[in-house]
């Protein structure tokens, strides 16, 4: 059974910075990529970052280029995302996800094999 567990978000004011982290299991954490997305009140879920399974490529969200970091341990099944420079408008639910990217004639998409339960993250201005 695959299992992603956040660590707890919290609330942090302007400017702050937050680290999350999901630790996998149930799963060959190598074999795929990473990600987090995020859900703000009455907005659709959205990707936030993602890193590859070798952890050398990654990409991000153009609202967050420059102050989020995501990073994987292979060794502990443990993706982080470092969130530096948080904004009101980072307030959301965060998921970690295990997805598989699938690419097909210069269109790729990520296939989610499985979520992680949420943590919040509130930014207060």
């Amino acid at each position: 059974q695959v299992q992603l567990v956040e660590s707890e978000g919290g609330l942090v004011q302007a400017g702050g910075s937050l680290r999350l982290s999901c630790a996998a299991s149930g799963l060959t954490f190598s074999n795929y990529a990473m990600g987090w997305f995020r859900q703000a009140p009455g907005k659709d879920r959205e990707f936030v970052a993602g890193i590859d399974w070798s952890g050398i490529s990654t990409s991000y969200a153009d609202s967050v280029k420059g102050r989020f970091t995501i990073s994987r341990d292979n060794a502990k099944n443990t993706v982080y995302l470092q969130m530096n420079s948080l904004k009101p408008e980072d307030t959301a639910v965060y998921y970690c996800a295990a997805y598989r990217k699938i690419c097909y004639m210069n269109n790729c998409s990520r296939d989610v094999r499985s979520w992680g339960q949420g943590t919040q993250v509130t930014v207060s201005s």
